[in-house]
């Protein structure tokens, strides 16, 4: 129960969020429970090229296709 509460919690938090200029955040938050251990498809690492976020390069990072 607890951290259903602090989920709320930080989602109101993060929702609260906005720029000098006006711009706001959407917050969704997905509670879907992600299977641990699934293997990558072959050559997934080796042909998608993964960009880390300067700030928390744990956190943020993108899969870029290539065409």
């Amino acid at each position: 129960m607890r951290s259903i509460i602090q989920q709320a919690l930080v989602k109101e938090l993060m929702a609260k969020t906005h720029t000098k200029t006006g711009l706001s955040v959407v917050v969704n938050v997905i509670d879907k429970i992600y299977e641990t251990g699934r293997k990558v498809a072959n050559g997934f690492k080796e042909t998608m090229k993964i960009i880390f976020d300067e700030y928390l390069p744990k956190w943020n990072y993108r899969a870029v296709p290539t065409i």
